[in-house]
């Protein structure tokens, strides 16, 4: 087994050294750059000045190489001493990511937002998951009662109805008509009390329950559809003859197996946690990474005073 991952892991680097260089290669080919959104007032001497301070006058592999090391090495660097305090090397002098929008480091930004996004979008995958598995098994296990029948229904509605579409419903009855919840998210309250808490969860059900309905809705059907592919297999039929009850069957075969795909799809989706909810979160006003990468989409640049020359990097911050 851990000579398969082993393996696995050493295919995937060159993968994934490819992949950013495609993208690195069509971004670069693309007829604007950072210097695109300067005035139109400001001079070409000027503007070359400012092509050449962020690299953009250098050839495209040597500012790929550039971006490699800054996203590889300098980056986690980065993360390990602001986000944990743990200093590798010269953390004061080292290279940093620049937003061109913001002009202040993306990892601070990252790191300011990022807890927002986890308590949020987080426990909403979390939600969603324990609830799309028992809901997928039952309606698999009574396939085409009025349990699957309702549950195929909301899981169709909620897959198929867009989260800000939700969103604003949930904000119209439950903050405007009953005023049971707030409209917007407080991202500067403290939990320092009873009552903040309380606050804080009322403030966090919406936006969780939002997400919460839309990732569930994927995940029980996936379940479902395992449930469904495993019941009528040989070794399910052996272990009823076995005289085993229903319950051992489905809760212990049956589930040991149908987990295998929908593990593999609830994996797939966690990197869209720490990504956070784009229209979620522009909905609910909830200041993550979503709402980051809403309103700050914008080219980052490599730090002026860090090296002697430098690369305007091609993703947003």
């Amino acid at each position: 087994m851990i000579h398969y991952i082993l393996r696995r892991t050493l295919i995937a680097i060159p993968t994934l050294l490819v992949i950013s260089f495609i993208i690195f290669a069509i971004l670069d080919l693309a007829p604007n750059d950072p210097t695109g959104n300067l005035p139109m007032t400001v001079p070409p001497e000027v503007r070359a000045k400012i092509r050449s301070s962020l690299g953009l006058d250098e050839p495209m592999h040597i500012r790929f190489g550039l971006w490699l090391v800054q996203f590889c090495v300098n980056e986690p660097l980065n993360i390990l001493y602001e986000g944990f305090g743990i200093s590798i090397g010269d953390a004061e002098n080292r290279t940093r990511i620049i937003s061109w929008s913001t002009r202040s480091p993306v990892v601070d930004l990252i790191i300011q937002r990022t807890p927002q996004t986890l308590w949020v979008v987080g426990l909403s995958y979390l939600f969603g998951i324990l609830i799309a598995i028992p809901i997928g098994i039952v309606s698999a296990y009574r396939q085409y009662s009025w349990f699957d029948q309702v549950g195929t229904f909301i899981s169709m509605v909620g897959f198929s109805v867009p989260t800000f579409f939700t969103g604003m419903v949930a904000i119209i009855i439950f903050s405007v008509q009953l005023r049971w919840f707030p409209m917007i998210y407080d991202t500067t309250l403290e939990v320092d009390s009873w009552q903040n808490f309380v606050s804080q969860v009322k403030q966090m059900i919406m936006p969780v329950a939002v997400l919460a309905l839309y990732n569930a809705s994927q995940l029980s059907r996936f379940m479902r559809a395992s449930i469904l592919d495993n019941l009528n297999l040989d070794y399910v039929r052996t272990a009823r003859s076995k005289g085993l009850s229903e319950r051992v069957v489905l809760l212990i075969h049956v589930l040991r197996n149908s987990l295998i795909p929908v593990v593999t799809v609830i994996a797939l989706g966690v990197p869209a946690v720490f990504g956070g909810a784009i229209i979620t979160e522009q909905v609910f006003k909830v200041n993550g990474i979503g709402q980051l990468v809403y309103h700050r989409s914008a080219g980052a640049t490599i730090c002026p005073w860090s090296t002697p020359w430098h690369l305007s990097l091609p993703f947003s911050s």
